[in-house]
């Protein structure tokens, strides 16, 4: 899932515990319902949508409570940055990464020199967002889109992915009864929101479709993609954890304050064993996610990447830090 269909790292949680919601029973159409149908048919006929995918994917919708209640309820976010590691990055999914790495190595190492990402990355990300291809939402994309889209709270919004999904079906990337997702419209191994799939999905073994449900070359290589253009450099890596000294100003743990290693040195900031940071001398942040008493991390650009991906520095951490545990650290 991207962007702003999550609610910062909650979405990541809710993945990472296996919780899956089925759809709740669908309402009739009232009459305020089918008018706003027939003026998506309409928009979606001047974006050049064809009218048998509308007559498929608009005959007979119905609005789906459930959606509405899952938008509604999204609770605060209230875990603690250990209490989200241990659910995200737990022992289980380190290993069961590892495992998903040797046997996919050959596709990973081959997307990872075309698009300039460490196949750690993208097998994080993979097991973050869908526990490997596992759990990849039940709901139906449209439905759901044009519940969010027609409650009116984010409508501007869902209506837009609600034409980007429409556009896909028309596509023949996926076929309407297939298109199934996260109650927000996220879908597939990678957690695309349609508006992220017509920027970044990508049919890397040239079958004509990018299929982000079932073909993990094209999960792979979309998500590599997106990474890649949104300015991952491929010769570093997100960040580390860092021991800061007593005196540290935390004003300095701020993504708007960047410095470069050997400033942060000169400050005092050490690793998280107590050695000095990295002699290569990048420009970095200092992160301190649950505050001054909590753990410190040192972050680079990548992180940021990661970020553009899903703006919760819980999530950009925990995927950072799941990469490096793929590779052994």
């Amino acid at each position: 899932m991207t962007r702003a269909a999550r609610r910062g790292a909650l979405g990541a949680v809710v993945v990472a515990a296996a919780i899956q919601f089925a759809p709740g029973p669908a309402t009739g159409q009232n009459p305020q319902f089918s008018q706003w149908l027939d003026e998506v048919r309409q928009e979606a006929l001047g974006r050049g949508i064809s009218e048998p995918v509308l007559e498929s994917a608009l005959n007979g919708l119905s609005l789906i409570p459930r959606v509405i209640e899952l938008d509604r309820q999204q609770p605060e976010f209230t875990l603690t940055f250990r209490q989200y590691m241990d659910r995200v990055v737990p022992a289980a999914r380190v290993e069961n990464g590892r495992q998903r790495m040797r046997e996919n190595a050959g596709l990973l190492t081959e997307i990872g020199a075309a698009y300039g990402v460490q196949p750690r990355f993208v097998t994080a990300l993979w097991g973050i967002e869908s526990d490997f291809g596992r759990i990849t939402g039940g709901f139906p994309v449209i439905a759901s889109l044009a519940t969010l889209a027609f409650d009116g709270r984010r409508s501007a919004y869902f209506r837009g992915e609600l034409m980007d999904a429409l556009a896909i079906i028309d596509g023949k990337h996926i076929t309407l009864d297939k298109m199934t997702g996260s109650w927000a419209g996220a879908m597939g191994q990678s957690q695309f929101m349609p508006s992220s799939f017509l920027a970044f999905a990508l049919d890397h073994d040239g079958d004509g479709r990018k299929d982000i449900w079932n073909t993990k070359a094209d999960v792979f290589a979309s998500a590599a993609n997106y990474l890649k253009r949104s300015g991952w450099n491929g010769d570093q890596t997100w960040g580390r954890p860092v021991r800061l000294p007593s005196a540290f100003d935390p004003a300095l743990a701020d993504l708007a304050v960047r410095k470069r290693l050997s400033e942060w040195h000169k400050l005092g900031v050490r690793r998280a064993d107590g050695g000095d940071l990295p002699t290569r001398d990048l420009m970095a942040s200092i992160v301190i996610p649950d505050g001054p008493d909590g753990p410190a991390f040192v972050v680079y650009d990548n992180f940021r990447v990661i970020l553009k991906w899903n703006r919760s520095t819980y999530f950009a951490i925990a995927v950072g830090s799941l990469a490096d545990r793929l590779a052994g650290g």
